[in-house]
């Protein structure tokens, strides 16, 4: 049997919130944050008022600009303002088609942090934001592209695992983490995907991360905008209700996109079936065929969001969504988060 452990005591937990402070204090310092948290950037979910609530906790809200014009995101950067004095961040798809009219905006409306996500950042917009004032935050899904762009001047880096929801890549969260928290030393790295109690959190910090991420977690918080069916759609699925997009035919790739199983999933298997047949039997070529399944999840993250169509939109999840468990304000969950590695550490002092 293992022996019984000594109840936690007062100087326990005083020691492991100093612990907590000293593991973090990178994060911390360059998210200007009380807890070095940040929101995961979440398309329709992530706007003004999740993004100041947790602000407002202590934690680091992150504006998802999805495919916003630059007027879109000038108006929602000045309400996200007019809710919180603190620091923010705004994710930009390097994709955008508008991205350096985008940029402009940021800088102009003195945004302090910038998070370049959607596909590896180019060294001269890295440089580009810089220069206009805010600190940029860029996502690495491997060693060797966290290192060049360390080298480009990125002032953070984040490593993301499958376990995340929306778009993934092939690696888990743990695996990332081992691979590149020991080798990036000299830029703080925050951890996502998967991650949903405050021990997670110790745990990649004792690891060498600077701060995590977390998106799914924050879905269900009372400042969300999220439908209440989409709420409750995340309260009732187990993590392994939140499963990737399926690839029918290797010849027609499909970006593997982590959300809730429903209606839609289901379709989009068979939708693609039928595409393909069309294909075969020459009523379609390859690329009016691939356009085809690309287009099937137009606007359906909206629909579920918010409309609330849970059968046949996108529920995009993360595999934490199994300990999503009620609506609950940003503050406590915040609050849960810090109070869970707090007690974890304290197993450590």
């Amino acid at each position: 049997m293992l022996p019984e452990r000594a109840p936690v005591t007062g100087k326990d937990l005083q020691r492991a919130e100093a612990l907590l402070d000293e593991l973090w204090a990178a994060g911390r310092k360059l998210l200007g944050t009380r807890y070095a948290i940040m929101g995961g950037a979440m398309t329709w979910v992530s706007e003004r008022n999740l993004v100041a609530a947790m602000s407002n906790a202590g934690a680091f809200g992150v504006l998802a600009t999805g495919s916003m014009s630059p007027a879109q995101l000038d108006a929602e950067i000045a309400a996200t303002f007019a809710l919180t004095s603190q620091p923010f961040g705004v994710n930009l798809i390097t994709l955008h088609p508008e991205l350096q009219a985008l940029i402009d905006v940021c800088i102009a409306r003195k945004v302090s942090h910038v998070v370049l996500a959607g596909g590896v950042p180019k060294g001269a917009d890295v440089k580009r934001v810089k220069q206009g004032g805010p600190r940029v935050l860029v996502f690495a899904p491997a060693i060797a592209l966290a290192l060049r762009l360390a080298r480009a001047g990125a002032d953070g880096i984040i490593i993301e695992g499958n376990e995340a929801g929306g778009h993934v890549g092939p690696v888990s969260t743990s695996v990332l983490a081992q691979e590149i928290l020991p080798h990036v030393r000299d830029i703080p790295v925050f951890v996502a995907g998967g991650i949903g109690r405050g021990a997670a959190v110790a745990m990649y910090l004792e690891m060498g991360a600077a701060g995590c991420q977390l998106g799914t977690r924050f879905v269900c918080a009372t400042e969300s905008i999220a439908h209440p069916k989409c709420k409750q759609a995340f309260i009732h699925a187990q993590a392994r209700d939140a499963i990737p997009s399926v690839q029918v035919d290797p010849h027609f790739p499909v970006i593997p996109v982590r959300a809730i199983q429903n209606a839609g999933t289901r379709r989009f298997a068979q939708f693609q079936r039928e595409v393909i047949d069309d294909f075969k039997s020459g009523r379609l070529d390859q690329a009016a065929a691939q356009l085809k399944i690309e287009h099937f999840w137009a606007g359906q993250l909206r629909n579920a969001v918010i409309n609330g169509d849970i059968e046949n939109g996108s529920l995009m999840a993360g595999q934490s969504v199994g300990m999503v468990t009620r609506v609950q304000p940003t503050a406590e969950i915040v609050s849960e988060l810090v109070s869970e590695a707090v007690t974890a550490l304290t197993r450590r002092v």
